[in-house]
């Protein structure tokens, strides 16, 4: 069981990922492409090229847990890969892209904010 908190970040691999991948596998991409620590409890999820497959890394304190689930139908919501900034989903969303939900929209970059000078007129 992974016992998540509200610290827990959950980390997206945006490249697809070989499922054959293991411990020491997912454990260099997470540490190498997602440049995040494997060992700080956050959960790290990786996809298979066609999203039918993922695997989710999780180091619980005592060891390195591996989850990973296909689905029986659909896929998982696919990932913009020229998203600049990394992918990081709340728990809940989570859990919908787990079950299989679709979170397109999610990994769509927004349009840059449009910053309003503050006038100062008198």
């Amino acid at each position: 069981m992974i016992a998540l908190n509200r610290r827990t970040k959950i980390f997206v691999c945006k490249g697809p990922t070989d499922m054959r991948a293991s411990y020491d596998s997912l454990f260099a991409k997470a540490r190498d492409i997602l440049k995040q620590d494997p060992f700080s409890g956050h959960l790290f999820v990786f996809m298979n090229s066609r999203r039918s497959s993922c695997k989710c890394l999780y180091y619980d304190g005592t060891g390195l847990v591996i989850i990973a689930k296909r689905l029986e139908q659909g896929l998982f919501s696919k990932i913009n890969p020229f998203h600049d900034a990394e992918i990081v989903l709340t728990q809940a969303e989570f859990s919908l892209f787990f079950e299989g939900a679709d979170l397109k929209k999610r990994f769509v970059e927004s349009p840059p904010a449009i910053h309003k000078k503050s006038s100062l007129a008198h």
